[in-house]
């Protein structure tokens, strides 16, 4: 056997981490292997960031300009709404290139979420259409949709600050292993929430259904969201104890998670 094969897992990190060095516009994380349903390349990722972008100003523009009276499904919370979702995406891999560069891959996009993720966005969309239709009176509460917009820049800036403090402590995948980099991070917004990332999406994910004045996906996305973080928390922060002992005991009865019935 070669001299030069990783003989573990430290020695894979390592390798990972120089060949990451060597070559600093690769995508290629340290310590997780990507999903690859979406080619895990600088030319993936480049498109990618193109086409958000294209729909992040199309987005923006048709919000700007408060819809066009001309095309009954061209609103502003239609423009709002897509302008949130892909610049939402499009965060998310840049907050991790920018500071949690070891764990950067396209799967950072989030695009490649699972199936239901992408059909809860799709049922939104045809929930809003639909009755846009069909009763456009139901979508005249600008007031509600007021609202939804402060709750997806409040989540989006909430789980951004999150991503951002906790640099490469932070990971969107649940780590079970601890890492000699791994540290208790309680600064910052994280003095305020154990869980920022959660919370901000929760509030985000809400605030797009409230935008476009969804009443069954709003409903729907509080329950489905709730129980995923609520089972999620539970299972991260059993490896968090073990990592971190009495000191996340402490941070855990001084902090909440700012989830509604999530302590």
């Amino acid at each position: 056997m070669s001299s030069d094969a990783p003989q573990g897992f430290e020695d894979r990190l390592r390798q990972r981490a120089s060949a990451m060095n060597s070559n600093t516009l690769e995508t290629i994380p340290v310590n997780h292997h990507p999903h690859e349903n979406i080619p895990n390349t600088p030319l993936a990722a480049s498109a990618i960031s193109f086409l958000l972008g294209c729909i992040f100003s199309l987005g923006l523009m048709l919000f700007l300009m408060g819809g066009i009276s001309e095309r009954w499904w061209a609103t502003y919370q239609l423009g709002f709404f897509l302008a949130a979702w892909s610049g939402f995406h499009w965060g998310e891999f840049a907050v991790t290139a920018g500071w949690n560069r070891s764990k950067c891959s396209v799967d950072s996009f989030l695009l490649d979420n699972g199936v239901m993720y992408h059909v809860a966005h799709g049922v939104a969309l045809v929930e809003y259409l639909v009755t846009l239709y069909s009763k456009p009176s139901l979508k005249g509460y600008p007031y509600v949709s007021m609202i939804g917009l402060i709750m997806v820049v409040v989540g989006q800036i909430l789980r951004s600050a999150a991503m951002i403090q906790a640099s490469d402590n932070f990971s969107h995948i649940v780590a079970f292993r601890k890492l000699p980099s791994h540290q208790l991070v309680t600064r910052g917004v994280y003095s305020m929430s154990r869980h920022p990332s959660y919370a901000g999406f929760l509030y985000w994910a809400l605030g797009t259904q409230l935008v476009l004045q969804n009443p069954v996906s709003s409903i729907a996305y509080v329950l489905v969201l709730w129980r995923f973080f609520s089972r999620r928390i539970k299972t991260e922060e059993r490896a968090l104890v073990q990592f971190f002992g009495q000191d996340y005991e402490n941070y855990r009865q001084r902090v909440g998670t700012k989830i509604p019935f999530i302590p």
